[in-house]
């Protein structure tokens, strides 16, 4: 069966997204939202997904985008909601829920304070974000060594690298701020389409 997100997706990617979402323990009892699944994950790996050149790597990535698309698909569906211990179906009640309801608690004199916390890259993430991050500067290269004049590499360092404002590269290289935000714009498609 055709799906419309599937139009870009070459067959052994569908088949692979298939394989992955029939393996994840969330389809169970769900079979009737597997079109919905797929579509969804389809949607968002559609811009990432050609990049990858290691089938590892493709793999992983996928397993990711697909168990965050289910949990997606089934909350949107009302079949899951979020509790203090996680993700539950919609049908079952947590422990937590029943006592509370039988317990008042008295919240005056509670004093909340938020700890922040990093969560740690995983090393597929590092490597996902490494191999779409050269595909960039090869694109950005290729873009400046195209039309030199128009400074994109300079431009790209100097607000990316560097973290200039588009006020301090104009004064930098001697330009507009206008024609700075028109060239980073400009640059930033043309990577889009690359990317496509």
């Amino acid at each position: 069966m055709m799906r419309e997100n599937h139009l870009d997706l070459a067959q052994d990617k569908i088949e692979l997204i298939e394989k992955i979402i029939k393996n994840d323990r969330k389809f169970e009892n769900n079979e009737d939202l597997f079109d919905d699944f797929v579509n969804e994950t389809c949607k968002r790996s559609l811009s990432v997904i050609k990049t990858i050149s290691s089938e590892d790597t493709l793999e992983i990535y996928l397993r990711k985008v697909a168990a965050t698309s289910i949990i997606n698909v089934l909350k949107n569906s009302g079949r899951l909601r979020r509790t203090r211990q996680g993700f539950i179906p919609a049908k079952e009640v947590s422990l937590d829920a029943v006592s509370e309801v039988f317990k008042p608690i008295d919240y005056s004199d509670i004093n909340i304070e938020y700890k922040q916390f990093k969560i740690q890259e995983t090393p597929e993430d590092v490597v996902i974000k490494k191999e779409i991050l050269q595909k960039v500067i090869e694109y950005v290269y290729s873009i400046h060594n195209s039309d030199t004049s128009k400074k994109y590499l300079e431009i790209y360092l100097l607000r990316y690298e560097q973290g200039y404002t588009q006020k301090e590269i104009a004064r930098e290289l001697n330009l507009s701020q206008s024609e700075v935000s028109k060239r980073l714009f400009k640059l930033m498609d043309r990577i889009k389409m690359a990317f496509n």
